[in-house]
């Protein structure tokens, strides 16, 4: 299922390749969001041409609407978005805690909130059994427990199901953490358990760390997670810290307890320079919806770390600008030779075409940053490539940085 081609000498950056039943995924790769059953603003075609092996669905979002029944009915989650190569599904975990923060800080100062549970899409309760809360569409009650939520994904038909845990909050104590994450670990059996018995022929399930930023938890979940052998890869998800440095050192402890022949998800993190730690630091797969999100709010990635990595195109001084939107970008946005000054234009006027278009060039951006980051590594230049991209070097540039 998944094998290992090169292995960095300088870090525990490896590449290879995912074997799954809709197709193969080169790694490192980035994943995008198509949390609805599509990639916000654009056409599956377009997603495809961009050159990406797979994307993900979110459980939550499609439990609600249009339902894992009338998807499966319909011939399951590739065949009703039009998308034929693999898809990796979120459990539903993190979008269910993070719209409940508000009652999960109640419950940890051991008090609870009598209003939290009246807001549409807050946590009711917690329990052994899930999660019981209201939907942001309708306000009604709904339940989601570790066996609901692999149905839901065998209904869907993902490759990659993902383990229902709870996302503890970043002001989680260590005491309500370490309760936390050791439900998680019971849910992970749950979840195994069902799959087992029920889950569709080809699909494959990982388990996730938890343990927030508390090293001996972060360190004991992982060991745990790696345990069950029935996993078919290992996500690293929950709290991981306040700022970069410490999320890395984070994800470094939890990197050094996981098995290397299993393939590794980072959960929700994109931005170009973690990508490149993440790479270095051995991540397989990444997701985050900060590209096409950022698109949508009139910003485009360029090479410049001290923005970001961004460029605020709705700001009145592009106005006048005749300059393109990234010189030498081969994306199709850049090479059709839109100005800034027309997408500022377009954005300034709520035209849809401004979000497509920085949607395409975003993605466009961090496809052809993994895809070179994979070569680094393949030729033994990677400490080159990351110094390069961090000092501001272009995604199409990195193929002349050299050891």
């Amino acid at each position: 299922m998944f094998s290992i081609r090169t292995r960095d000498p300088g870090s525990y950056a490896r590449t290879g390749t995912l074997k799954l039943a809709h197709g193969e995924v080169r790694t490192p790769a980035f994943v995008p969001l198509a949390t609805k059953a599509v990639v916000k603003t654009l056409e599956v075609k377009e997603a495809a041409a961009l050159g990406f092996d797979m994307v993900l669905g979110n459980t939550f979002h499609l439990f609600l609407s249009p339902g894992h029944e009338l998807i499966k009915q319909l011939g399951g989650l590739h065949r009703f978005q039009r998308w034929d190569r693999p898809i990796i599904t979120d459990s539903g975990g993190f979008q269910v805690f993070s719209m409940g923060h508000g009652t999960v800080a109640d419950e940890i100062k051991g008090r609870a909130a009598q209003s939290a549970g009246e807001r549409s899409g807050a946590i009711l309760s917690i329990e052994e059994e899930g999660v019981s809360f209201r939907s942001y569409l309708d306000g009604s009650t709904k339940f989601m427990g570790p066996e609901t939520s692999m149905e839901v994904q065998a209904a869907l038909g993902s490759d990659i199901a993902l383990v229902f845990d709870e996302c503890t909050p970043f002001h989680a104590d260590r005491e309500y953490t370490a309760r936390s994450t050791e439900r998680t670990h019971r849910w992970l059996d749950r979840c195994l358990k069902w799959h087992a018995q029920h889950g569709p022929e080809g699909q494959i399930v990982y388990g996730i760390v938890q343990g927030g930023t508390d090293e001996d938890l972060r360190r004991s979940s992982a060991q745990e997670v790696a345990a069950r052998e029935a996993l078919g890869g290992i996500a690293i998800g929950g709290s991981l810290g306040e700022d970069k440095a410490q999320m890395f050192e984070v994800v470094e402890w939890t990197i050094e307890e996981l098995p290397e022949a299993r393939p590794r998800h980072l959960l929700g993190i994109g931005e170009v320079d973690d990508l490149v730690r993440g790479v270095e630091l051995g991540i397989d797969t990444f997701d985050c919806a900060m590209p096409t999100r950022i698109g949508r709010h009139g910003m485009a990635l360029v090479p410049d770390p001290e923005k970001r990595w961004r460029v605020d195109l709705a700001k009145a001084r592009w106005k006048e600008a005749d300059e393109p939107l990234l010189e030498g970008c081969p994306c199709s946005a850049c090479e059709a030779g839109y100005s800034r000054a027309y997408l500022h234009y377009l954005l300034r006027a709520k035209e849809q075409t401004a979000q497509r278009v920085l949607t395409l060039h975003n993605l466009a951006f961090l496809q052809r940053l993994m895809a070179e980051l994979r070569d680094a590594v393949d030729e033994g230049r990677l400490a080159a490539v990351a110094a390069a991209v961090r000092s501001g070097a272009a995604p199409w540039e990195l193929a002349t940085a050299r050891a």
